[in-house]
């Protein structure tokens, strides 16, 4: 039986092995997934084959992108109005853009040569990239060393920036995953203080939802429905270590900032050492680590994680038995 998740009118049903891979390809980490005009999925890892592609039924289709990233600091990926792609890589400082079928259309930054932190300049480890559907532009939240955005033509040539490190209104902890709206405006998930800040695209601040989950991954349907996966709000660094993690969030909202659903996925056991974990502890719809998430046309959501290394599927449930279980209680347990 599979395994359900969620409450209330919100329930998902995991899809155990959803995925076809060939024999002797895996996933490994997990921090990025997308969903074509097809429902077609596309998972980053961090792996042999930096991007796998699957179609609505998980059977595979092909693997792009080999020898064009960083071994292991693959970041981002953000599937455009037209199927083409962008992945961020703050390994190797770059965003690449590439057709749906895996040809390499453009390449921004200068590989292997991170610009200095704060100086602005792209990029210093950067995390997320976006398209502009009306004009093809692009926007970087250039996350790990700058702590801003960066503002490219369609042509990969630099026409702003903004931002700077500061958890004030307007300012970034660290940008770590960007979207836009079909308005044009920007969502920038600001992971290390736990908000969501919202742009124009002259990198004027509209507003800002705070006090929520930590922001690792985000994206957003057609009808500018905001997917948002993390975990709770916790200190970062502290005395030279990371904190272990503690639950594994889910929150969906409007372009408003109303909130839709939160729910959550159990947080797996992969042993006590994150950089080698024992993933055959993990059971069926947990994760370590949620690092991206995307939804299909159907309200299916695809989510990546890191530590867990994998890419899940979780179905909605629209349909429930009629009737209260024999013997339940109409008050509810006491």
């Amino acid at each position: 039986m599979a395994e359900t998740f969620g409450t209330g009118e919100f329930l998902y049903s995991h899809v155990p092995d959803w995925e076809k891979l060939p024999d002797g390809m895996a996933f490994k980490e997990c921090p990025g997934v997308a969903v074509d005009s097809r429902d077609n999925v596309y998972v980053l890892t961090r792996g042999e084959h930096p991007i796998i592609v699957f179609d609505k039924d998980g059977n595979f289709i092909r693997t792009f992108g080999e020898g064009h990233f960083s071994e292991d600091r693959t970041h981002g990926l953000y599937i455009a109005h037209d199927d083409s792609l962008l992945v961020a890589d703050d390994g190797i400082h770059t965003i690449q853009k590439f057709g749906p079928e895996g040809d390499k259309l453009m390449e921004i930054g200068e590989k292997n040569h991170p610009a200095p932190a704060w100086s602005g300049q792209p990029f210093n480890r950067p995390t997320s990239a976006a398209i502009m559907p009306s004009n093809g532009d692009v926007y970087v939240s250039d996350g790990y060393g700058n702590r801003r955005i960066v503002h490219f033509d369609k042509e990969g040539k630099c026409i702003k920036t903004w931002g700077q490190y500061g958890s004030t209104p307007g300012r970034f902890v660290l940008p770590h995953a960007i979207v836009l709206d079909s308005e044009g405006r920007l969502y920038v998930a600001d992971r290390n203080s736990a908000r969501i800040q919202i742009f124009d695209q002259e990198g004027n601040l509209l507003d800002q939802w705070s006090n929520m989950i930590m922001p690792w991954g985000m994206s957003i349907t057609d009808d500018d429905v905001i997917w948002v996966c993390g975990s709770s709000p916790h200190w970062w660094l502290r005395n030279g270590e990371y904190p272990e993690y503690k639950d594994q969030l889910f929150m969906r909202f409007k372009s408003n900032g109303h909130v839709q659903q939160v729910w959550s996925i159990p947080l797996g056991d992969i042993g006590t050492n994150k950089d080698k974990p024992d993933v055959s502890r993990l059971k069926p719809g947990e994760a370590v680590g949620v690092h991206c998430i995307a939804q299909d046309s159907k309200g299916n959501l695809y989510v990546g994680d890191i530590y867990g290394e994998r890419a899940q599927k979780f179905v909605p449930i629209t349909t429930r038995p009629q009737g209260r279980p024999e013997g339940a209680s109409v008050e509810g347990p006491q």
